[in-house]
């Protein structure tokens, strides 16, 4: 219908006239109550943002002389955070000298990474930025009749 119809339906039935489908050839309008559909839009906006799992990344921090105990207990923190489904960035910290050693960082985030294999893939490989490595760590993805 032309345009001055549609306008004047709207105003007879005591609605406003909406630009549908701006694009298509001829543009589509609606005659509805707009104020009443952007509170409906909004409604459904926040519905979706509540339903949304938002995803961290933690860092658990290593050094190059790390004792067993301790690595143990970090590997512990580390399964903790992949099981809640958050990211996890394995940082080795190198003190002075210690740079020049470098491999033995990469021996225990290889070595963590054996440890976390059935639960944990790379998303980032190990990798020296000055006189720190990194190496991120996410989730694997589960079938549904393996978690519930």
């Amino acid at each position: 219908m032309d345009s001055r119809q549609g306008i004047s339906a709207a105003l007879k039935s005591g609605l406003d006239l909406v630009e549908v489908a701006p694009m298509a050839k001829p543009p589509v309008c609606r005659i509805m109550d707009y104020g009443k559909y952007r509170y409906e839009q909004s409604k459904r906006a926040q519905e979706a943002k509540k339903h949304q799992k938002t995803i961290q990344v933690k860092e658990v921090k290593f050094r190059p002389k790390i004792d067993e105990h301790d690595f143990t207990f970090k590997k512990n923190h580390i399964i903790r955070f992949l099981r809640e489904e958050n990211k996890v960035k394995a940082t080795v910290m190198f003190r002075g000298r210690e740079v020049t050693h470098a491999e033995i960082g990469e021996q225990i985030l290889r070595r963590l990474l054996n440890e976390l294999d059935d639960i944990a893939t790379v998303e980032r490989k190990p990798k020296l930025e000055g006189h720190i490595m990194t190496m991120i760590l996410c989730p694997k993805k589960q079938s549904k009749a393996a978690t519930g």
